[in-house]
């Protein structure tokens, strides 16, 4: 089954290589019998596709995750393998798509507005009576 990250990109599962092992964690009995541990392994170097400016956002900003150029998925939430490569697929998803999002707008700093600095001016008076009138009365 292909992976659709976005409408601009779908990883055809022949891309997608997997490991299988032990699981730690509950599941009685089943648990030392199955390979329930998942591993989703996606080579971006290798892969057909992307475009080359995907590849390139892609390997920059997923860098400090890669190994090898391949990007490595693993899970073993659940006691299933099956639910395991499901949740698997859907994290390398969110990956992918949270990488190749566009930029947000970067932040404009601003002035504080005159009004804004009265209030706190204001505020910092009030509090400052009230530190005022908690001190014990001077003695002269």
């Amino acid at each position: 089954m292909d992976l659709v990250v976005s409408p601009a990109l779908t990883i055809p599962s022949s891309e997608l290589a997997w490991r299988f092992s032990r699981s730690s964690g509950p599941g009685g009995q089943h648990v030392n019998t199955s390979d329930s541990r998942v591993e989703l392994i996606w080579n971006i170097r290798g892969s057909k596709a992307l475009s080359d400016s995907q590849r390139a956002i892609l390997l920059s900003r997923l860098g400090h995750r890669l190994v090898a150029g391949s990007v490595v998925v693993t899970t073993s939430e659940r006691r299933s393998q099956l639910r395991n490569r499901e949740t698997a697929l859907a994290r390398l998803a969110e990956i992918l798509a949270t990488a190749l999002a566009p930029d947000t707008a970067p932040r404009r700093p601003t002035k504080a507005t005159r009004g804004s600095e009265l209030r706190r001016l204001a505020a910092k008076g009030r509090r400052s009576e009230t530190k005022k009138q908690r001190r014990p009365p001077s003695e002269e």
